[in-house]
């Protein structure tokens, strides 16, 4: 006979021979043959005989066991076909088919068919009179309607491992290194339903190591026996935050169940992992499974799941703080916030998050997975990690990287893209699954403007916003550009000051607060030019320095004669004024022409001019001993219209100009500039 033995939510497809064939095959045979696997939960065997007999005679007590069976097994598509059978049969509503409504009710929820599954669930709270069994329906029911309202997100791509990690038989708790290349999980090298009929060979469960090979994970490869000890069933892989420590449980059989199971503790070394050090103050008369490293209060603790007393209800969640030596604290109870009347299972911490499976709270199949946080105090009421993390069945050893975008979790949902049949059923048999969430990336552009028009160099300020006060802050210069860009943190309130010497700065906020996908923003920050201070007051005098020619634009003279036109006298007496007022000055008067005439000529008219400047001076009282006149002719012409080349008037004018220059007296002198009215070019 065989028998399939299922070790504390390990879910092994092991068969052995112990009962004792029937030396008749009647229908009561068959069915006191099903009774007696189905008591002591061998419900593989139970389900054979259960079959048998069904063929014989169809009654409704054997479809019901038979339902039961498969429902056990985790063969929900054939349950849900049974139980239908058992449904449509038992019209009279016998008691024991009232017992499996809420197996069925089950069974559609485990199969994804949420609505009719809250149908089955209500009538099978009203069937019942059973309190306990009411509330364990309700805890049912609240999960069933939680799946209807609930969406997988969108960002998140569940998928199979592949083949070189899973088998036909369950894999558990697949672990990764901090740089992601080396995976840790227990599995059993077996390819069918294993016969414990003295033949069966090596069966046990083993820890294995997989390296990742670009996208996918290389075949796995068992541990030495310093870890997987003969005759022991090694699993529940942990690793140390630094990577040193490998924890793990041995555990022991006695008929279908657990009978011990303790947590051990590995090193690294030169040479792999060395011997196993069972862990000192959390093992003792009960099981204890699940181990993985986390902090509390400040300090390393271990989390694990255990069936000792005191507990809430199942295997309950404790933790134990490290003392150093493979020595622990007594260990501490999570409490019935996390704790239910049911099971949690297969903790795993990450940054102040500690992740499990639980059957105890409302869910959307037999195991969810769960989340809350630690504040230091207390945690948080646990959150169902939602769709896809979780699915019509169970869901377990949750795992996440350094990054919070990539992790594992094992499940036994269906899957027809999974490259592995299981041993007995779509079901029955948990396998390795690869989680990744996109990862939301997020960043901004700012630019700057005056008046609408862009305003290259501005400086702008990225400051990291916590309650409403500034904190990390980072800068940059546009440069040549108006533009700068920034990348930006999740969950974060930033404020953007933009600035530019001579104009106010302009400011504008954002944040990065439940952003569901990635973005990038664009804002632009208006900055308006500071008003002109008013200019200094004008210097009505231009000064001059000694040896600095002094032009005189408006000293004119009659066509071909050194006779004065009208307005000449106002240029002359700028001189006059200032030989007046300086008695030391001496000066050189100049007269220059343009090119036209001849050159001899224009030297003699140029110096007959420079000679009736002075000779007006000496007129109006200054001594002729301070003036010296000096004819240029056009010796001195200050643009091209030289000889032989075509100007217009306005460029010969520019060259008939009078000069002086102060050659004795003071350096420096001033002159009114509207007196001194020059002529440019």
């Amino acid at each position: 006979m065989k028998y399939i033995i299922s070790i504390i939510f390990s879910f092994l497809f092991i068969a052995f021979s112990g009962a004792q064939p029937l030396n008749k095959s009647t229908t009561a045979s068959l069915t006191e043959a099903g009774d007696l696997a189905f008591e002591v939960g061998d419900y593989y065997n139970a389900l054979e005989k259960y079959k048998e007999a069904y063929e014989e005679d169809n009654n409704t007590y054997i479809a019901g066991k038979r339902a039961a069976c498969a429902f056990y097994l985790r063969d929900y598509e054939k349950a849900q076909k049974y139980f239908e059978v058992l449904l449509r049969k038992d019209k009279k509503k016998q008691q024991y088919t009232k017992e499996y409504r809420f197996l069925y009710a089950k069974t559609l929820k485990m199969n994804g068919d949420y609505e009719k599954a809250v149908e089955e669930f209500q009538l099978a709270l009203d069937e019942t009179e059973d309190e306990k069994l009411k509330t364990e329906i309700k805890n049912q029911l609240r999960g069933a309607e939680m799946a209807v309202e609930m969406i997988q997100p969108l960002d998140l791509v569940v998928a199979h491992a592949g083949s070189n990690v899973n088998n036909k038989h369950s894999e558990y708790a697949p672990r990764m290194t901090e740089d992601g290349t080396t995976m840790y999980y227990a599995a059993m090298e077996a390819k069918k339903v294993i016969v414990l009929d003295g033949n069966e060979g090596d069966y046990y469960l083993k820890i294995f190591e997989s390296k990742k090979k670009g996208e996918e994970w290389g075949k796995g490869e068992a541990l030495d026996l310093q870890v997987n000890r003969e005759n022991w069933h090694t699993g529940n892989p942990a690793l140390s935050p630094d990577g040193r420590r490998l924890y793990y449980t041995r555990a022991l059989l006695e008929g279908n169940y657990v009978s011990q199971s303790k947590i051990y503790v590995s090193t690294m070394g030169d040479e792999g992992w060395g011997p196993a050090r069972e862990l000192i103050g959390i093992n003792g008369n009960y099981k204890a499974q699940h181990p993985v490293v986390g902090e509390l209060f400040g300090r390393e603790v271990i989390f694990f799941t255990s069936d000792m007393e005191g507990g809430y209800g199942g295997n309950d969640i404790y933790y134990a703080t490290y003392k150093g030596d493979d020595v622990y604290a007594d260990p501490v109870n999570l409490g019935p916030k996390i704790n239910t009347k049911g099971n949690e299972e297969t903790p795993f911490y990450k940054e102040g998050i500690l992740y499990y499976s639980s059957d105890g709270l409302p869910g959307i199949g037999g195991y969810d997975i769960f989340k809350t946080s630690w504040d230091g105090t207390g945690w948080s009421i646990p959150e169902n990690m939602g769709m896809g993390y979780n699915s019509s069945v169970d869901d377990l050893f949750f795992t996440v990287d350094k990054e919070g975008y990539s992790g594992f979790l094992v499940s036994n949902r269906y899957d027809e893209k999974k490259s592995t049949k299981s041993v007995a059923g779509k079901t029955c048999c948990n396998d390795i699954y690869t989680f990744n969430i996109e990862k939301i990336e997020s960043s901004i552009v700012v630019g700057s403007f005056v008046d609408k028009k862009p305003l290259p160099g501005t400086n702008f300020q990225l400051i990291e916003m916590t309650n409403n006060r500034p904190g990390k802050t980072s800068d940059k210069d546009s440069g040549q550009t108006n533009k700068a860009g920034f990348p930006l943190e999740l969950e974060k309130a930033y404020m953007i000051i933009a600035t530019k010497e001579g104009y106010f700065p302009d400011t504008v906020t954002i944040n990065t607060v439940g952003l569901t996908e990635s973005k990038q923003f664009t804002e632009f920050l208006f900055l308006k030019e500071k008003p002109k201070p008013p200019p200094p007051p004008v210097d009505p005098y231009e000064t001059y320095t000694i040896d600095e020619p002094i032009e005189l634009q408006n000293i004119f003279y009659k066509f071909d004669s050194d006779e004065f036109v009208e307005g000449a006298e106002d240029d002359l007496r700028i001189i006059l004024d200032l030989m007046n007022q300086y008695a030391d000055m001496k000066i050189e008067l100049y007269s220059h022409t343009d090119s036209r005439g001849k050159d001899k000529y224009n030297m003699d008219l140029s110096q007959r001019r420079a000679s009736a400047a002075k000779r007006w001076l000496v007129k109006n009282g200054i001594a002729a001993s301070r003036m010296r006149a000096i004819g240029k002719g056009e010796t001195e012409i200050r643009n091209r219209c030289v000889n032989k080349v075509k100007c217009e008037e306005e460029e010969h004018l520019y060259n008939r100009r009078t000069e002086f220059k102060i050659v004795e007296g003071p350096t420096t002198f001033k002159i009114e500039k509207k007196r001194l009215r020059k002529k440019t070019n």
